[in-house]
């Protein structure tokens, strides 16, 4: 089973996550490296600008998105949060502030005894399918624990990217 972390970041108070460690954010980059890599020509960057644009492709979700974030990422989500035809449920909305603009999904199943997010979407490039994401199991007390012991950065957490190259890790 993995071990997650929930915490808030910044004024706005962005819900961000960890899992095992890393943010879901470095999940997300390691994943979707090689599908934009594919659209390259569409995306002339420098392999600098590259990571960092990677790094930067989603931003934690609003609290005032959120309502109650407890119920949400225990899958019981706004319905405005969630994806219409998979039922999935936005972990992961985009840097500009508008989360639908570039969000993450996840299906998120709860039971008694554990959590689990599988099936990894961005629902604006239904070409890539499910992403290389998960899926992460865990234990449904140490998760419920974490999303009501978050901790506060004043700063994103994620603002000293990692070295052009390193994936899995901050």
């Amino acid at each position: 089973m993995q071990h997650i972390e929930f915490f808030t970041y910044t004024s706005s108070r962005l819900w961000g996550i960890r899992v095992d460690g890393s943010d879901l954010r470095v999940h997300a980059a390691d994943a979707t490296r090689p599908l934009w890599l594919q659209e390259k020509s569409h995306y002339e960057r420098t392999p600098e600008d590259t990571e960092d644009f990677l790094f930067r492709q989603y931003a934690g979700m609003s609290e005032s998105d959120l309502r109650d974030p407890v119920l949400h990422f225990l899958g019981d989500a706004a319905p405005e949060l969630r994806h219409t035809s998979t039922d999935a449920t936005a972990v992961l909305g985009c840097p500009c502030g508008i989360w639908e603009c570039w969000p993450l999904f996840t299906h998120i199943t709860a039971t008694p005894e554990t959590v689990t997010w599988s099936a990894f979407r961005q629902p604006h490039r239904p070409a890539w399918g499910d992403l290389a994401i998960g899926p992460f199991v865990f234990p449904r007390p140490a998760y419920e624990n974490a999303l009501t012991h978050t901790i506060h950065h004043a700063e994103d957490p994620l603002m000293a990217l990692p070295p052009s190259g390193m994936v899995g890790g901050e």
